[in-house]
């Protein structure tokens, strides 16, 4: 198994820099499984729906579903993983202050991680706090 960098996951997906897209290609198609962290992906997905390329929630969304169907790409926790994607796509816009907000795909996953590891340490989830009104849109999440 080998890991990716959040710069490898970038150029493989947007093939932004033909040299070093070849060269995660090679990585993430080749005989060795490859690993994408919680982190490496929360950030990629950041990236992506940040100022320079502003993926809308529907790609982000595509982008991970594309992740999940790559036969060599595993992930640090795919349940969880995969039970954030859902929270993520099922989370309604909310209004704050005269605009509209959704929640993050990283809101989704701080909060399945949360339940995850409390499920794992045999305790129970009281809830995540979050001052960000558009995550506390995502089950188990609530105001301070």
């Amino acid at each position: 198994m080998i890991a990716i960098d959040t710069n490898v996951l970038l150029h493989y997906l947007l093939w932004d820099d033909k040299t070093q897209a070849a060269k995660a290609d090679k990585l993430i198609n080749g005989s060795t499984p490859v690993l994408i962290t919680d982190v490496v992906l929360a950030e990629t997905l950041w990236t992506l729906k940040g100022k320079k390329y502003k993926l809308h929630k529907t790609a982000m969304i595509d982008v991970l579903n594309s992740l999940f169907e790559e036969p060599n790409i595993c992930f640090e926790d795919g349940q969880t993983m995969w039970r954030a994607l859902n929270d993520y796509r099922q989370a309604k816009p909310v209004k704050v202050g005269n605009k509209k907000k959704e929640a993050d795909f990283p809101d989704a996953l701080i909060a399945n991680k949360a339940k995850f590891y409390a499920m794992g340490k045999g305790e129970v989830l009281n809830g995540v706090y979050t001052f960000d009104r558009a995550a506390q849109v995502i089950p188990g999440t609530a105001g301070p």
